[in-house]
C-alpha cells in the first residue's frame, strides 16, 4: 500500500432527503452523481472538527456535527494517487442556513463545487452507492449503529 486518505462527510437530514454537493469536474462541466459534502481530514483534527471545518470551506455554514453514521473503507487501483480511503459520515445539524449557500462567500466552493441542494438519495445518481439503499433515517437517529461499508475501485 502506498497512500491512504482518511475523509470526512456531513449527513444533513431532512425528512427523506439529504444535503448533497455536484462537483466540478476538471473541465468545468458538472459531475454526474451527487456526493456529501466533505474531504480530507488534516493531521491531528478530530473527526468532528475535520466535518465541520469542511462544511464551513466548501459551504460556508457554522456546522454542528454529531454521530458517526457509517465508515467507509475503499481500495482503489489508479485513482487520485490513493490506494485505500477511509470516510468517516457524521451527521451533522439541519440549520436554515443550508437554503442560502452563496459559493462565492466560501474558501473552497466557487472552485470545487457546480451545486447544492436537499436530495432524495434514492431518487437520484448517489456516491457513494449505499446511500441509496439503506435507511438514512435510521441511522441518522441512532436507531441503528453505523452503517460499514467495503468497496474495492477499479
Amino acid at each position: 500500500m502506498e497512500k491512504r486518505r482518511i475523509n470526512v462527510r456531513a449527513l444533513v437530514v431532512r425528512g427523506d432527503t439529504i444535503l448533497a454537493v455536484k462537483h466540478k469536474n476538471d473541465d468545468g462541466s458538472e459531475s454526474d452523481y451527487w456526493a456529501l459534502p466533505g474531504g480530507g481530514l488534516d493531521p491531528l483534527e478530530t473527526l468532528q472538527e475535520g466535518v465541520e471545518r469542511e462544511v464551513f470551506e466548501e459551504l460556508g455554514v457554522i456546522a454542528k456535527a454529531t454521530n458517526k453514521v457509517a465508515f467507509i473503507q475503499q481500495f482503489m487501483s489508479g485513482r487520485e494517487g490513493f490506494d485505500e480511503e477511509l470516510e468517516f459520515h457524521m451527521l451533522v445539524e439541519d440549520s436554515p442556513l443550508f437554503n442560502t449557500i452563496d459559493f462565492e462567500n466560501t474558501s473552497h466552493g466557487a472552485a470545487e463545487l457546480s451545486r447544492v441542494a436537499f436530495v432524495n438519495p434514492k431518487q437520484v445518481p448517489i456516491k457513494p452507492d449505499f446511500l441509496a439503499e439503506v435507511d438514512i433515517a435510521a441511522y441518522a437517529t441512532g436507531h441503528r449503529s453505523p452503517y460499514v461499508f467495503y468497496e474495492l475501485v477499479k
